[in-house]
């Protein structure tokens, strides 16, 4: 049995699919069954709660033999660090009492000795190494689909921003790369070891690179901006998150200017097929022109 955690997130939808067109029949555990995309309605089972929840994840983990999992993002988060704790809990108790074999799971781009910004990463690893599963963390850099988030801007400013170097060229990767990858690891039963990929889509670009791109694609002129972090931080506050969810991805967004999505060097295997050129034309247009 293969159970998929967060099966309506971007990734997790994705995923969905994939297993379905594999002849898989998984388990999923989401809060309302209604929001399953409409292929896997009634072609999996549902296991309805939150991922928080010990019982729940008690269920949902019974007779599995591999599980997909992240955490699921909560800008409104007061304390980053122990929300995570509280979701990697659950998780790693059923583990342990079902005798999971195998775990697939979201992690930050950079090393875990390195990454020193990433202390929720942290706290979810160190409870998933003491349970001893055989795991492999999918290490991405930022998600192309990031920038659904600046719809706004690009739409009515021909703009995007971030508080890192225009220049700066780094890997990027799009969600249905990662959910490729991801059922590729749940549908093989023949590893084991606890490790890391990356999945680092197929090439680095710079956010200057990127707009030259965009510029194109929307046939439109668009630049990126890059701000201070104080003021990229005042913009997500204003937009709804908490200042401590705010803080904790302006340290990210520094760590990455400061060479963190670097560090790890590109390899066959870690390269991902869809070009942000791609992922462009295929998602950020239809959403923009919208």
């Amino acid at each position: 049995m293969i159970v998929v955690c967060t099966p309506t997130g971007q990734i997790g939808r994705q995923l969905l699919l994939n297993l379905l067109g594999s002849g898989v029949t998984p388990r999923v555990v989401v809060r309302d069954p209604a929001r399953l995309v409409p292929e896997a309605q009634g072609k999996v089972e549902v296991i309805q709660g939150s991922l928080s929840d010990a019982d729940v994840m008690d269920k949902a983990l019974t007779g599995a033999e591999s599980v997909f999992w992240l955490l699921p993002p909560d800008p409104t988060a007061t304390d980053p660090v122990r929300r995570a704790a509280e979701f990697a809990g659950p998780l790693s108790a059923a583990i342990t009492r079902h005798g999971v074999r195998r775990l697939v799971n979201i992690g930050g781009l950079g090393h875990q000795e390195t990454a020193d910004t990433d202390t929720m990463g942290r706290a979810v690893c160190e409870l998933i190494d003491k349970t001893g599963v055989s795991y492999r963390t999918l290490r991405m850099p930022a998600f192309m689909e990031n920038l659904l988030w600046q719809v706004a801007p690009l739409k009515h400013q021909g703009m995007f921003f971030y508080p890192i170097n225009g220049d700066l060229k780094l890997p990027t990767c799009s969600t249905r790369d990662i959910a490729a990858v991801a059922a590729r690891l749940l549908l093989d039963s023949s590893w084991s070891g606890q490790d890391y990929q990356a999945v680092l889509g197929p090439e680095d670009l710079s956010y200057n690179d990127e707009a030259r791109i965009l510029s194109e694609v929307l046939e439109r002129p668009i630049r990126y901006q890059q701000v201070p972090p104080d003021a990229y931080k005042a913009s997500l506050i204003q937009n709804g998150q908490t200042e401590a969810a705010a803080q904790w991805l302006v340290d990210l967004l520094t760590a990455i200017d400061g060479g963190l999505y670097n560090a790890e060097p590109r390899t066959a295997e870690a390269t991902t097929p869809t070009t942000f050129r791609q992922w462009a034309q295929e998602v950020l247009k239809p959403a923009v022109l919208s």
